[in-house]
C-alpha cells in the first residue's frame, strides 16, 4: 500500500489553550530563537563576553529579523497578497508561514549591528559566536513548515514521499491523489542539522575569528538550500530559470566566499577581545 511507503503529514497545525490559539509554526520559531540565544550566550561568554549580553543585542536582532523575513517574502510573493480575490491583511498573518529566511538575515544583521553597537561588543565576534544557534534555529523552523503542510518538493516515488492534503494551492494541476512528494523540510533540517556539527568542529579545530565561522555558516547554508529550492513546487519568482531563493542562495554564496577571504587577508593575528575599542577604553577610564 503506497501509504505505507509514505510520512504522512500532521492533521492538525494549531492547538488551543483557553481562548489562545497556538500555531506549531510559531511554536517552533520561539523554541528555534532560544536556542540560538542560549547557544550564542554560551560561546560569547567562553570568549569574554558579559553573560547574557547576547540577550541584549537580541532584542534587537530578533525583531528585526522577523519584520526582515516577513518583509522579504511579501515582496517575492506580491500575487499572493495583492490583486483580485486577494486580501492585503493577509501580509500579517505569519502564523500562516511565510518568513524568508534570507530576509531575516538581511534585516537580523543589521539589528544585530545595532544591538552590538549598544554593548560594545563587535559585530563579528557576535556573528561567529551566535551562527552555530542560527543554524540550528533554522532547522527547528523547518518544522513549522511540515506542520503547515507547505514548502514541498517536486512528487516522487522515494520511499519517504510526503503526503499532503487536497486541495492546497501549490500542487499542480493533473496529479493524481495518490502522488507524494519531496519533504523538502526534512531535507533542510537535516542539511542544517550536520551543517550544525561542522561548524562547531571546524571552530574548535582552528579557532575561527573575526567573522570566519559567519562566514563558512553562510556558505554551508546557501549550498544546500540552493540544490534543496531547486526540487520546491510552491510559487515562486523566476529568474534566468532559477527561483529567487536559489539566486539569493547564490548571492549569500558569494558574499560567504567574499567575507572569509577578505577576512583572512585583513586580520592575520588573534581576537584578544569581542569588546570593542571604545568598550575597553570606558571599562579602563572606570
Amino acid at each position: 500500500m503506497r501509504i505505507l511507503n509514505s510520512i504522512p503529514s500532521p492533521t492538525i497545525s494549531y492547538f488551543d489553550v483557553g481562548p489562545l490559539r497556538i500555531h506549531f509554526y510559531a511554536v517552533f520559531i520561539l523554541v528555534g530563537i532560544a536556542a540560538a540565544i542560549l547557544i550564542g550566550n554560551k560561546r560569547l561568554a567562553a570568549r569574554g563576553g558579559e553573560n547574557w549580553v547576547v540577550l541584549d543585542i537580541a532584542l534587537w536582532t530578533v525583531p528585526f529579523g522577523l519584520i526582515g523575513a516577513r518583509l522579504f517574502h511579501v515582496f517575492t510573493h506580491v500575487t499572493d497578497y495583492f490583486g483580485p480575490g486577494k486580501n492585503a491583511m493577509e501580509i500579517f498573518a505569519i502564523w500562516n508561514g511565510g518568513l524568508a529566511i534570507y530576509g531575516g538575515l538581511i534585516a537580523g544583521a543589521f539589528g544585530a549591528y545595532v544591538g552590538c553597537r549598544q554593548a560594545g561588543i563587535k559585530f563579528f565576534s557576535f556573528a561567529d559566536a551566535i551562527a552555530p544557534g542560527v543554524l540550528l534555529a533554522q532547522a527547528i523552523g523547518r518544522w513549522g513548515n511540515y506542520f503547515n503542510q507547505e514548502l514541498f518538493g517536486k512528487p516522487t516515488d522515494l520511499p519517504w514521499g510526503l503526503e499532503i492534503e487536497r486541495p492546497n494551492p501549490a500542487i499542480p494541476t493533473g496529479l493524481p491523489d495518490s502522488a507524494v512528494f519531496h519533504p523538502t523540510f526534512a531535507y533542510e533540517f537535516l542539511w542544517s542539522l550536520v551543517g550544525v556539527a561542522v561548524l562547531l568542529i571546524l571552530d574548535k579545530r582552528f579557532d575561527l575569528r573575526w567573522g570566519r565561522l559567519f562566514a563558512l555558516y553562510l556558505s554551508y547554508y546557501s549550498i544546500g538550500r540552493f540544490w534543496i529550492e531547486g526540487i520546491r513546487i510552491d510559487p515562486s519568482e523566476i529568474f534566468l530559470g532559477l527561483r529567487t531563493n536559489q539566486w539569493s542562495a547564490l548571492l549569500t554564496l558569494a558574499i560567504g566566499v567574499g567575507l572569509y577571504v577578505y577576512s583572512r587577508r585583513s586580520h592575520t593575528g588573534v581576537e584578544t577581545s569581542v569588546y570593542n575599542k571604545l568598550k575597553a577604553v570606558a571599562e579602563t577610564a572606570e
